[in-house]
């Protein structure tokens, strides 16, 4: 079977939402779109399982057996049944994906809580004409390989949050800014990634990419994500199933309030904590964290209508205490304000796990057109370490609605983090330094980028000629503005 182009999947795909406009709201799209393709996916490549096993034991029977299917599809859960419905469509999908998920433990919960059987919203032939729309092509392995199907579902979840615009910051994390994280903390095949935050999966899905671009092998990976939305918990699980990996841990959950992943007790410990938690999150959990259980209010105790600190908190205890690094977003304000805060900050400065800081340019991501920035954290440091500050907030794409951070771009500020991580003492003036304890000490350990990282004054230099023309310009231009305020004056009956 000849394999569908990306760009062609790509299109068809986002047509799908075209068919929802109207009765769907545009944030809503992924609520219904991702649950049918994953449907549409997993049954197709039933069929291709089920065909190779009748090749090897020509029984029907046997063919359906667990052995030859990594997702069971009871018979009356099948895409080919719910297709061939022609009322009652959405209550056909409901009882479907229930019994994929009853009949795949590790599907619990995937297809999400979609209200499939509102007619008002979801006419049957509404959804008839979306089914047909998806039954027009073959989303089998054979048709579109893993690494296709990821992608063309990314670039839906793209699509979807360019849709959603400012609600899209609850579940995306424009790829880029992930990609320059994931390369700071530069995970390896063997280590554990754990993102409490995970969204749609993001984080998790670039750090298999970068493991396979350094050669390693990403199945060695363990990835662990804890989301307290129940449909972008949902997507995450779709989001790597369809990226053709299986060995992973995605639960729903308030990471802050009740954090699932404990390993007697206390919390779970990783090599590479990661992630880009809702920013200054006023309902945290703060009465839980004053006796908290885990241990992670041990720096102090984040104030009690901002929990900036306390997923840097979570994060941090989060780490294994040789290897444990980890890299958070946050808004620039968790580097100057006071408080709680500036006491937690010089607790984890006193103790040297601030490593680096990088600025990024404003208006980057959904939501929100604050600047934000990057913190990266070590559990093993030395007391009173120096800290890489970078001021990256003019490497960006200047865009009409959002500006944007390009791949080159991202990597253009990750080669400044390794360039000096190189070379501790080639300060790159206006761009990044080594700012020692010391200074930031004498600063009441104020952090903000520009105390330590300014661009340099540029010195404007005029030949005689063209100082001699901008004053001719500038005595012409306050001439006339004067002879216009004396006609008013003169208009208004006032002696002049």
């Amino acid at each position: 079977m000849t394999l569908i182009d990306l760009k062609d999947l790509e299109a068809h795909l986002w047509h799908a939402a075209h068919i929802l406009t109207g009765p769907i709201d545009a944030s809503d799209y992924k609520t219904y779109i991702f649950p049918v393709l994953f449907f549409k996916r997993i049954c197709d490549v039933y069929d291709e399982e089920y065909e190779e096993a009748m090749e090897q034991v020509g029984d029907e029977e046997m063919a359906r057996g667990e052995m030859f299917h990594r997702i069971q599809i009871p018979e009356e859960c099948h895409w080919g049944h719910v297709f061939s419905q022609t009322k009652d469509i959405g209550q056909s999908l409901k009882d479907a994906f229930r019994g994929i998920e009853l009949a795949n433990q590790h599907l619990h919960g995937i297809f999400g809580d979609a209200s499939w059987t509102n007619k008002e919203r979801l006419p049957d032939e509404l959804l008839m004409t979306l089914l047909n729309h998806f039954n027009k092509v073959k989303l089998g392995v054979s048709s579109v390989r893993d690494d296709d199907m990821g992608r063309a579902y990314e670039y839906l979840i793209k699509r979807f949050a360019d849709k959603a615009n400012k609600k899209a910051g609850e579940f995306y994390t424009p790829r880029t800014i992930i990609r320059l994280m994931v390369n700071v903390l530069d995970p390896q095949a063997g280590q554990s990634v754990y993102d409490p935050a995970c969204g749609t999966g993001g984080m998790l899905l670039e750090t298999i990419h970068h493991v396979k671009e350094n050669g390693g092998d990403p199945r060695l990976l363990t990835l662990k994500g804890q989301e307290k939305n129940l449909t972008t918990e949902a997507i995450a699980r779709m989001n790597l199933f369809l990226h053709g990996m299986e060995d992973f841990d995605i639960v729903r959950g308030d990471t802050l309030r009740d954090p699932k992943f404990l390993k007697d007790d206390k919390l779970e410990t990783f090599d590479c904590v990661i992630a880009n938690p809702p920013f200054s999150l006023s309902e945290w959990g703060y009465s839980s964290w004053e006796s908290d259980p885990y241990g992670r209010n041990k720096f102090g105790l984040a104030p009690k209508t901002n929990g900036d600190f306390a997923w840097v908190q979570h994060m941090f205890t989060s780490l294994k205490p040789k290897t444990g690094r980890m890299a958070i977003v946050l808004p620039h304000g968790v580097l100057f304000r006071g408080g709680a805060e500036g006491r937690i900050r010089k607790a984890l400065l006193e103790k040297g796990h601030i490593e680096t800081i990088i600025g990024l340019a404003p208006n980057l991501f959904y939501g929100t057109s604050i600047p934000a920035c990057i913190l990266v954290l070590q559990k093993k440091a030395e007391p009173k370490e120096p800290v890489l500050i970078i001021n990256a907030d003019e490497i960006f794409t200047k865009g009409r609605a959002q500006n944007t951070l390009s791949t080159a771009q991202a990597d253009e500020i990750y080669q400044i983090y390794q360039h000096q991580l190189d070379d501790y003492s080639n300060e790159q003036e206006g761009v990044a330094r080594w700012v020692p304890y010391s200074e930031i000490e004498e600063n009441d350990f104020n952090l903000n980028i520009a105390r330590y990282v300014q661009k340099p004054l540029e010195e404007e230099k005029f030949t005689v000629e063209e100082a001699l023309k901008d004053f001719q310009q500038k005595l012409a231009a306050l001439e006339k503005a004067e002879n216009e305020l004396e006609s008013l004056l003169i208009q208004e009956g006032f002696e002049v």
